[in-house]
């Protein structure tokens, strides 16, 4: 199946769960103080695990769990990481009262459920969709730059990135 990206695009594919967080390691190498990552994708599909290899990658020694009860995580590392999850908000209000545009202000945002709150986030951001693949372990990983300040970083991504580019050499 051939898919059509965007220029704004880098599609990749693992097939265990140590290589999503590896993948989610060489993203970490591009960001920068202030960014902001929306985690989308289903119950299981890897949200956390991506944020466990971020955040190991960035120099986070602390285990990283889901931040589904308690909403957001902070992680002390090369950058501070912040975590949320916003699965179990139920309106915009409880959106803005997490103060994102404060903890945009230092360290890197990762929110897990991202898409359900778009209207209070800013829009310079980078989409990460996780999706199941055919096997059990098997997931395609879309990165798509939103705004220009991640754009302009795409290039660097797909090298980042390359080593997952390739479907056939990743699925078993």
């Amino acid at each position: 199946m051939t898919q059509t990206l965007s220029a704004s695009s880098v599609v990749c594919w693992t097939s265990a769960v140590e290589q999503t967080r590896l993948l989610a390691g060489a993203v970490a190498g591009q960001v920068d103080d202030g960014d902001l990552l929306l985690l989308v994708g289903d119950l299981g599909a890897g949200k956390t695990a991506f944020t466990q290899g971020f955040a190991a990658a960035l120099g986070v020694s602390a285990p990283v769990t889901s931040p589904t009860f308690t909403l957001a995580n902070r992680y002390e590392g090369r950058l501070i990481v912040n975590h949320l999850d916003v699965y179990r908000l139920e309106d915009l209000v409880e959106a803005r009262d997490l103060a994102i545009p404060e903890l945009l202000e230092q360290g890197v945002t990762l929110i897990e459920w991202g898409q359900m709150i778009l209207p209070a986030l800013p829009t310079e951001r980078l989409d990460v969709s996780i999706t199941f693949g055919d096997g059990d372990d098997d997931r395609c990983i879309e990165l798509n730059a939103v705004g220009d300040n991640w754009v302009s970083r795409v290039g660097a991504l797909r090298t980042a990135t390359q080593n997952w580019a390739d479907r056939q050499r990743v699925t078993r």
